[in-house]
């Protein structure tokens, strides 16, 4: 491992959207480039005649940028639809209980996949939220980390009481890189789920060291 040691990242998935920007904005900019990358082949196809091989060449590359462009606009979709609800519809939930149950319920899908599913946390962590909104965005949230978690690796998910905040940190070894990295479905996944939080006022923040990705989301405890 790296002597460097992990690099604190505020509100940012790891590798995916750089600070300063908004999760939309990055997102639209990110489809500009197959967008772009489309046309000009189009373009370049019906320039002038060309070799069978050379149209089936084309049609390849303008089916794997077209594939990049729905999976962008797939997230873009989601962003858009995943808003909590207002104050009015907020009650008293516990973390700690919705997240031994989210986790309970992808429990058989990191089997299938290999992965050791590992939850602590034994703190009562009330918190304010809308109850379907938040196990949603949970059940979101460890389904993206899954899914980049190495075959044989482990998945770590910790609730825990800090100060007057619930800390809920998810940490990964990542596997190998998905395709279309870092634009992949997986690693969307994650930033859409970033934007949900702190759309709720959550503070959310990234760690990355060699071997290890950790996201973390804090909310203010009721008291």
């Amino acid at each position: 491992m790296s002597g460097a040691g992990a690099q604190l990242a505020p509100c940012r998935v790891p590798g995916v959207m750089p600070q300063g920007r908004s999760p939309l904005a990055h997102l639209l900019h990110a489809l500009n480039q197959p967008l772009t990358g489309l046309q000009c082949s189009l373009e370049l196809a019906v320039a002038g005649p060309r070799s069978t091989e050379q149209y089936v060449r084309t049609l390849r590359e303008g089916l794997e940028l077209t594939e990049r462009m729905r999976i962008l606009v797939e997230a873009i979709r989601e962003l858009a639809d995943t808003q909590p609800a207002g104050s009015e519809e907020q009650e008293l939930v516990l973390l700690d209980e919705l997240v031994r149950t989210t986790a309970n319920d992808l429990q058989p899908v990191a089997e299938t996949r290999g992965v050791r599913l590992v939850v602590d946390g034994a703190a009562r962590l009330p918190v304010r939220a809308d109850r379907s909104f938040l196990a949603t965005l949970l059940f979101r949230f460890f389904e993206s980390a899954l899914s980049l978690t190495r075959a044989g690796g482990a998945l770590q998910i910790a609730a825990a009481l800090e100060a007057e905040h619930a800390s809920l940190m998810v940490s990964w070894g990542p596997g190998q890189l998905p395709e279309h990295s870092p634009f992949s479905r997986q690693q969307l996944g994650l930033l859409v789920v970033q934007a949900a939080w702190e759309r709720t006022g959550a503070e959310w923040t990234s760690a990355t060291t060699d071997v290890t990705q950790t996201c973390t989301v804090r909310l203010p405890l009721v008291l």
